[in-house]
């Protein structure tokens, strides 16, 4: 495992900008400009579309520098390339309210992972529309929030998420295995901080039993796919994708632990790289530094 950042000393700068000459020299002089090192630099060239990309992950040796004048010093070079931008403290952790509803197992893992240390979060709430995990909160010391969902309490139930997310000043909001479906205002108001999980056969089987019908169907591959809410069901840009092979010997059962065990390690990689800064959405597609 990687040593965690130094809060107030490393920075990560990503942009997006117009492919044209002289970007990484300009990046680079405002570096130099600002006492900073680089420890990790990744870009992408888009040729089909003309576009720029990069992450910079970097140190400062100014004691005395701070975030806010990093960001105002390099405003003069982002409006010279026409570049989309942000920069942030490396060591902030990332502020991530999990929703789950019967199925525990991605909430299990990602709540192991930041414990541990293997993500950079914070988890100040877990939002359920049951019961089932609120003593799991409990043993981690997280708040637990039932908030029932029916189609007549719908728009309350979203209204009171939103007043938590405020309230607690939420950076990303993990759907790990919340199974209903948010309304096109929600995902709009969530754009690029909500990520989704859900299995994906190849081929893909809808409904409340898909691993029945994989194992009805003989399938040769499961596998998951995490990727960021859009009001388009399941259509989000897509962060990690992964696939297990499997055979005739698996019964249901056997499916239901082999999905799940992809499931969680596909969404645990999907919030581990947008928290680290390295996912930037490209239309519908997504750049991802892994």
């Amino acid at each position: 495992m990687s040593p965690r950042p130094q809060s107030g000393r490393e920075y990560v700068l990503t942009l997006s900008c117009p492919d044209r000459a002289g970007l990484v020299h300009a990046v680079s002089g405002y570096l130099v400009r600002n006492s900073g090192n680089i420890l990790e630099s990744q870009q992408f060239d888009d040729r089909i579309q003309g576009r720029f990309f990069m992450r910079v992950h970097f140190n400062v040796s100014d004691p005395d520098t701070r975030l806010e004048q990093l960001r105002y010093r390099f405003g003069p070079v982002a409006e010279a390339y026409g570049i989309s931008w942000t920069l942030r403290d490396a060591a902030t952790p990332t502020r991530t309210l999990i929703m789950v509803s019967r199925f525990g197992h991605c909430l299990n893992d990602l709540l192991f992972r930041c414990r541990t240390g293997a993500l950079n979060i914070e988890i100040p709430a877990i939002v359920s529309n049951h019961r089932d995990f609120e003593s799991l909160a409990e043993t981690y010391g997280i708040p637990f929030h039932h908030i029932p969902v029916t189609r007549e309490t719908k728009p309350e139930a979203e209204a009171r998420l939103l007043e938590l997310m405020r309230e607690l000043n939420v950076d990303l909001v993990v759907l790990a295995r919340y199974m209903q479906v948010l309304s096109d205002d929600l995902c709009k108001e969530l754009e690029g901080r909500a990520i989704n999980i859900h299995h994906s056969f190849l081929p893909s089987f809808k409904g409340a039993k898909p691993y029945q019908q994989a194992y009805e169907r003989g399938v040769k591959l499961v596998g998951a796919t995490a990727h960021y809410v859009t009001p388009e069901l399941d259509e989000g840009q897509i962060i990690e994708q992964d696939v297990v092979r499997v055979d005739h010997s698996l019964d249901p059962d056997d499916l239901v632990t082999v999905g799940r065990d992809v499931e969680a390690q596909v969404l645990a990689h999907a919030v581990k790289w947008h928290t680290e800064s390295r996912v930037m959405v490209d239309g519908n597609r997504t750049v991802v530094f892994r």
